[in-house]
Order: C-alpha cells, then sequence, then structure tokens
C-alpha cells in the first residue's frame, strides 16, 4: 500500500471499496432489480381513503362495524339516454332475466325517467367484487350495448387500475422532459445514460419493495415513482458533475474515488431537509401522510444507496465515451441578473414583506374541501363523465348510514319515523319500514291467528307453528298459557316457517310454497344488509350537499336525534367521512407546518452556524407556500386538503434545497471576495443546478396534475408544480436580495470568532508551514508543510509562509470567517 493510500481520509477509503468492488455492485442490483420486476406485482393497494381515519372517528368506528355485522350487495346505476317509456319498460324486463341480478327499480317518476333518459337501479345476488356480481354486471353491459348508457357503480370502477395507467402515460412525458433538461444541463452526452439507469434501477427497487409494508394507498402508490425521481434526481446530477471536474485532471478510477467521497457529505447533507419534511408527514393523524411519508423516504433511501454504490461504476464503466462526447456547455451565464440582485438589494426584500404578508392574508382564505363532489380535474375517465351525466339528469344524491343496536324494531321504527320528519330526509330504509303483505311492515308483531289470516294457512297450523318457534326460543311460558296472544314479528315467523317447510315439517300448497321461496330471499338478502348478529342498519337518502356548514349542521341535529333513542348510534358516508377529516386537517396542518419548518431549520442551524441565516431560508419558503395557496383563494376555486398538507411538507423539504445551493455557495465565496462579486457568481454556480432540479419536479406536479383524472393526485401534482415554480422564483429573484439585505445579521448571529487572516497571491518557489485556503492549480483547503512550486492565490489562515523567489503580490486583510 502506497503511502499516499495510507493517509486516505475514511470517505475516501469509503469510496474506494466502493469503487473496487463495482462488478459486485452491478451483479447485486441486477438480481435485485430482476426479484423487484416480479415482486412489484405484490402490492395490495388500498384505494379507500376513509380507511386512513384515525380509529378513534365516528366514520372508521361505523365501517368497522358494517364490515363484521352486514351484507353489502353490488347495485349499479345505470341511466339510459334517448329512449322511450315503453322501451325502458321492456329492457327492465330483460335486465331482470340475467343471472345474478336479483332486481331492477325502475318507477314511473321522475326518479326514473326524464327527459328521455332513463334511471335503472340494478341490485345483483353477491357483493361488489363477487364473482356472480361480476359476471352479471358484464352480461348486463353486453345486454345494453346497443344503448347510449351511463354507468355508475363500484363493480366497474376499478380506480387503482385507472390510475395506474394515467401515471405510465405521465412517466412517459416526464422522460422526454427529463432528457431534454439533462441534455440542456448536461457536460457530456454519455452521463445522460448514467443517470437514467441509475434512476431505473432505484425507481424498480423501490416499487419492488412495496409488499414489505402490506398495504399501500393508491396516492402513494401512483405519484412515488415520479416524485422519486423528481426529488431524487439531484443526488445523481451532483455526483456526475463531481465527476466529470475531477476527470479533468485524474484518471476515471481515482476520479471516481475523489468525486465520491466529496459527494457523500454533500448529498447526504442536502436529502435530510427533504428527508426531515417527508418525515413530519408521518406525524399526522390522517394515517394516509404517514402512508405517503413511509412510502418516499424509502424512495430516497434507495435514491442515495443506488447513486452511492452503483453509479460510481457506471462513471467509470462509461468514462472513456464520456470524454469522447463532452459538448459545450448549453446552461447561460445569469451575471446581468445577478447585477439588477445587487441594485434592487434594499428594495426587493422591503416589497417581499408587504407581499408575504398578502399572500398570508388570501391563503387562509383558501377553501379545503374534504370529499370531491365539488371539485373538478382537467382530465375526466369514464366513470367520472358518466357520474357528472346522472347527476345533470337526475340530481346527486347523499347517502348516509345509521349503525344502531338491535333488538328492539318498536324504537327502531320510532327513529325511522323522527327521520322521515326532516326536510332533507328524502327516503328512510330500514326493516321497520319495509312493507310485507298488505299494510304489515316485516317487523310487526303477528298472534297465531293474524298470521294464518295473511298467509292463508289453517289456524291449527299456524298455531302449531307457533308453537315450534317457542320450542326453539326456549319461551316455555308461552306454551302453557297465552299462545294465542304470542306475537311475533312478522320476518322472524316466515324465516322459521321456511325453515320447518325445508326440514319437512310443514308441507304447504305449491302457490304458497313458491311464495315463500321467493319471500324468504327478499327477506334474508333485506336482512343481511340491514341487519347484523348485535346491530341494525338504517339507510338515509338526503336532499343536501355532501359537506359544508350545512351539511355537518345537519349531521350533528341527525346525532342528536338518534341519540334521544339509542345511546350508542354510528353515522357512515361521504358527509361523516368529510366531517372527521375537516377534524383532523386542522391539527395536522398545525402539525405539518410546524414540524415541516422545525425540522428544515434545525439542519439549517447546523449547517451554516448561524441562528439568522436559518429563518431567512425558511421565510423565503414558507413565504412560497402562503403565496401558492392563495391562488384558489383568488380564483375562487375549492382545494382537495391532503393537497396542502403533501406539498406543504415537500416544498419545505425539498425546494429548500435550492435556497441552500445558493446559500452555501455565497457564504463560501464572499470569504475570498466582496459580498456583491459572490452573490453574483454564486447564482452563475448554482444556477444550472438549480434550474435543472426545479424544472423536472415542476414538471412531473404539473404533469400530474394535467393527466391525472384523480381528484386527490390530481389536485397534489397542480399545487406541487405551481409551488415549485414560485419557490425558483423566490429563491432567485428575492433570497439573493434577502441575503445581501440581512448579511449584517448573519454575521451577527454566527457562531464562530472573527479572525485575522492574509489573502496572498504567490508565484514561483515556496515554502509554506501552515493551513492555506485557495487554489494550487485547482482549489485546496489543507493543512501543508512543505514547499509548493507553482501560482497561489488563497487565505493563508495560520503559520507561515515564506517564499524562495520574488515577491510579486502580498495584500493583508482582515476576513471573517465562520469555523
Amino acid at each position: 500500500m502506497s503511502k499516499s493510500e495510507n493517509k486516505q481520509s475514511f470517505m475516501e477509503k469509503l469510496s474506494t471499496q466502493i469503487i473496487d468492488k463495482r462488478n459486485g455492485f452491478i451483479l447485486v442490483y441486477t438480481i435485485m432489480v430482476i426479484f423487484c420486476l416480479i415482486s412489484k406485482n405484490w402490492i395490495h393497494v388500498n384505494d379507500d381513503i376513509r380507511t386512513y381515519l384515525p380509529e378513534t372517528t365516528e366514520t372508521r368506528q361505523g365501517l368497522s362495524l358494517m364490515e363484521e355485522e352486514f351484507t353489502t350487495f353490488g347495485t349499479a346505476s345505470i341511466m339510459v339516454s334517448n329512449i322511450t317509456w315503453e322501451k325502458a319498460k321492456e329492457l327492465k324486463k330483460n335486465i331482470e332475466t340475467v343471472q345474478g341480478v336479483s332486481g331492477v327499480t325502475f318507477e314511473n317518476n321522475e326518479d326514473h325517467y326524464k327527459s328521455a333518459s332513463a334511471m335503472f337501479l340494478v341490485s345483483f345476488d353477491g357483493e361488489e367484487q363477487d364473482e356472480i356480481t361480476v359476471m352479471a354486471m358484464d352480461e348486463v353491459l353486453e345486454l345494453m350495448s346497443d344503448y347510449d348508457i351511463y354507468v355508475s357503480s363500484a363493480i366497474t370502477e376499478d380506480m387503482a387500475t385507472s390510475l395506474e395507467a394515467e401515471i405510465k402515460s405521465v412517466m412517459v412525458i416526464a422522460v422526454f422532459i427529463i432528457l431534454a433538461v439533462l441534455l440542456f444541463t448536461s457536460k457530456t452526452y454519455m452521463e445522460i445514460p448514467v443517470l437514467i439507469v441509475t434512476f431505473g434501477v432505484a425507481a424498480i427497487l423501490n416499487m419492488g419493495t412495496h409488499f414489505l409494508y402490506g398495504e399501500i394507498s393508491f396516492v402513494s402508490n401512483s405519484i412515488a415513482v415520479i416524485l422519486q425521481l423528481a426529488l431524487a434526481i439531484d443526488y445523481a446530477i451532483i455526483l456526475c458533475h463531481r465527476f466529470t471536474e475531477e476527470r479533468e485532471h485524474l484518471p476515471a478510477r481515482e476520479a471516481a474515488i475523489q468525486a465520491l467521497s466529496k459527494a457523500i457529505p454533500e448529498i447526504s447533507s442536502s436529502s435530510m431537509t427533504t428527508v426531515s419534511g417527508l418525515m413530519a408527514l408521518m406525524f399526522m393523524q390522517f394515517k394516509l401522510g404517514f402512508d405517503m411519508g413511509l412510502v418516499l423516504i424509502k424512495a430516497l433511501l434507495f435514491s442515495l444507496l443506488i447513486v452511492f454504490t452503483l453509479m460510481p461504476g457506471l462513471l467509470v464503466i462509461f468514462s472513456d465515451l464520456m470524454d469522447k462526447t463532452v459538448h459545450k456547455n448549453f446552461v447561460p451565464k445569469i451575471t446581468p441578473w445577478g447585477k439588477i440582485v445587487v441594485k434592487t438589494k434594499f428594495v426587493v426584500p422591503v416589497i417581499f414583506v408587504g407581499v408575504l404578508c398578502v399572500a398570508f392574508y388570501f391563503s387562509n382564505q383558501t377553501n379545503y374541501v374534504y370529499g370531491y363532489t365539488t371539485l373538478t380535474t382537467f382530465k375526466q375517465n369514464e366513470t367520472q363523465i358518466a357520474k357528472a351525466k346522472i347527476n345533470d339528469t337526475f340530481g346527486e344524491t347523499n347517502l348516509l348510514a345509521v349503525v344502531i343496536p338491535s333488538g328492539d324494531y318498536e324504537k327502531e321504527g320510532e327513529l325511522i319515523k323522527a327521520f322521515e320528519a326532516l326536510p332533507v330526509v328524502d327516503t328512510v330504509i330500514g326493516l321497520s319500514n319495509t312493507e310485507a303483505e298488505g299494510s304489515n311492515y316485516v317487523t310487526d308483531k303477528l298472534n297465531p291467528r293474524q298470521f294464518a289470516e295473511l298467509t292463508d294457512i289453517d289456524i291449527e297450523a299456524s298455531k302449531m307453528l307457533y308453537r315450534g318457534y317457542a320450542i326453539e326460543q326456549e319461551t316455555y311460558s308461552k306454551l302453557i298459557n297465552g299462545l294465542d296472544q304470542y306475537a311475533v314479528p312478522l320476518l322472524d315467523m316466515f324465516i322459521f316457517l321456511y325453515d320447518q317447510k325445508e326440514a319437512g315439517y310443514i308441507t304447504l300448497e305449491s302457490e304458497l310454497e313458491a311464495d315463500i321461496d321467493e319471500l324468504h330471499k327478499q327477506l334474508i338478502d333485506g336482512k343481511a344488509q340491514l341487519q347484523g348478529e348485535n346491530y341494525s342498519r338504517i339507510l338515509l337518502l338526503l336532499d343536501m350537499p355532501e359537506e359544508g356548514p350545512e351539511a355537518f349542521d345537519w349531521l350533528n341535529k341527525l346525532h342528536i336525534i338518534a341519540g334521544q333513542y339509542y345511546e350508542e348510534a354510528y353515522f357512515v358516508g361521504e358527509t361523516t367521512s368529510d366531517y372527521d377529516l375537516s377534524t383532523s386537517f386542522a391539527k395536522d396542518n398545525i402539525i405539518i407546518t410546524v414540524l415541516s419548518a422545525l425540522f428544515v431549520m434545525t439542519i439549517l442551524l447546523f449547517t451554516f452556524k448561524s441562528a439568522g441565516l436559518p429563518v431567512l431560508l425558511v421565510l423565503t419558503i414558507q413565504g412560497s407556500i402562503w403565496m401558492n395557496f392563495s391562488f384558489p383563494a383568488l380564483q375562487n376555486t375549492n382545494i382537495f386538503f391532503m393537497s396542502y398538507l403533501v406539498v406543504t411538507a415537500i416544498q419545505m423539504g425539498a425546494t429548500i434545497d435550492y435556497a441552500i445551493v445558493i446559500t452555501s455557495r455565497y457564504m463560501e465565496l464572499k470569504r475570498r471576495m466582496p459580498i456583491n462579486e459572490a452573490m453574483i457568481e454564486s447564482l452563475n454556480q448554482a444556477f444550472p443546478t438549480i434550474i435543472t432540479s426545479g424544472t423536472i419536479l415542476a414538471s412531473a406536479g404539473i404533469l400530474i396534475g394535467f393527466l391525472s383524472s384523480d381528484y386527490a393526485v390530481s389536485s397534489i401534482g397542480v399545487c406541487l408544480g405551481r409551488g415549485t415554480i414560485i419557490s425558483l422564483i423566490l429563491v432567485l429573484g428575492v433570497l439573493p436580495q434577502t441575503l445581501l439585505f440581512g448579511d449584517f445579521i448573519i454575521e451577527k448571529t454566527a457562531f464562530t470568532l472573527k479572525r485575522k487572516g492574509m489573502i496572498t497571491s504567490q508565484s514561483g518557489s515556496m515554502r509554506l508551514n501552515g493551513r492555506l485556503q485557495g487554489y494550487v492549480s485547482g482549489y485546496i483547503d489543507a493543512d501543508i508543510k512543505g514547499i509548493i512550486k507553482g501560482d497561489i492565490k488563497g487565505l493563508v489562515e495560520t503559520g507561515s509562509l515564506k517564499y524562495d523567489t520574488k515577491l510579486i503580490e502580498q495584500k493583508e486583510v482582515y476576513n471573517e470567517e465562520i469555523k
């Protein structure tokens, strides 16, 4: 081992091991990619956003009870346009003949026929995803293929699959945009394939390991790969540019070692702000934030791993081709803009404070919504088009389920009557108001004589049936005294009669037996949907908006009414879900805002060792967030609440990197030149990195916003794209002036002491004993004891400098250095 290798730093030793074992890394990652291409199909995607509500919310508790207690059969709302009433009646009969269809509701009123359009409510024998239901739905659609139909049903709606197809389209366009941006900002043509391979491997590994979480949300699954590309491509670009710089004077292997050893600390510190922003999401009460944070942090960690272990080997392998494909720099210098920045350093910060106050006000006037009914997307899928057409023709419906303890049909009936008296209630469906034969309801209690008259069976047979029921229920007192007055709910007696018939204990006339068979099926299906072992369910069709002050006020009134009859009652529906989301949003908003800013400021505090500087940087990005969410208020449009939470965390954690790039270069350059010149040069050096990363992140957001039909995903994309553009404008057009204007604050709040130094410029052979910071045929910052032959221009911090040749130029200055 050579003497130079013995003196390697830890990072250089680590980098050497990675470079020298590059073939091993390539083999391992090849195997992992093959595995992940298979395992990415194992993932289970959850497309129900309500399941991420806290366990304590009414929606989650009600959904859990309904899943345990009730069966929910598949249904479909099918509107047929341009059809006559006679044709519609004939079509209804044809639909009823389809195997697996349990019933078709089509009545002669405006709820089912209006403006030459017919509305069929089709019920199926199985639950939404049962094979019998899916096959029956396919047959119904085939039967109606010659008609102009619009279908709204969870049976045909596959949100995850539709979203996945849309994201693939986004990815294709995004790749071309990224290639164009990389081509514009690259130094050699062949570095682009290296960058593409690096990101591709990281993306595949991330997608192929989602199954380890068991289940992820449709939001995380759809946008993770796009955001991984947009957020993490910086890391690969930084290493690539480092390599090309080192390659100018070192062989490929040594250049890769030096580039990686320098890039690891730089990239790691840069990634910490992004990770901290995503970590803030994980503290949300609404667990969709935890899901997204977990998936995106894993994506960033995979990107870091691939950049640090795979990409260096690829750079060495492609180094010859990169050398042959060097091209001129396409990124222009922005010196004219830098001069404008210097001239406006006392004006722009003052204007920015005013704009900040206005943005803060309007961002607090934005109307956040928690459901999809008031939102629109630039792209509409078939399901959305169908729902819009149905709603425009027959109006919107707001369904609310009420879950109450079972066992008391009379109390349930009183509650139903109380609901029916409300002006916002159109229809109430429950066992206690479901009609049977004649004027009876299925929960009415009948004695043996009344049951015999209703079913037209012999009174003695009816008494025998009641006697058998009493024995089964172990109500033996009724057998001895009071059988004639023994009243049993009609529902229970019909089911008992059917069971006795099937067991062979009772023989009925063929016509009556057929009626009992048909009635039994209807009762069993109805009971399965409306009554469980411990709870009953009442369905309310409401004439009110899904959300908003009016809806939430009526929801409170419904709770009060139910509370008069039951101590325990759960309301489940879009209105309840929206109310629960609005409650959690108020808390999550504070958590995201405070934690993301706190995490980022803590990292900046230790990075720049100044108390004032982090405040200036965070204030700039927070200002961009307020401006971003002022737009919906100014445009008088609603915004999905999740967009604000997610984009706030990403915008604070990711776009702060742009501010860090300019600030770090400015803090370095102002130590050896006047601050105005340092800022101009900082902008020139930082512009390529900022414009590359910012353009990719903004493009990714805009593409998601315009090409996704999902309301949540599209809203996140639009806000992210707009927010990134605003951040770019502020970082390049406001932050530089703010740094110049507040330079004295930065210095006053620094954690280091002022020191005297000496800027020197010499040429020839000289002896140095001390620390030199500057250029010796290339930049150097080290403790040196020895002889240097060549040109020196830099800051001598401590020690002495003796010259063997004629002194050319020397000036002593005082330099304040952050150490």
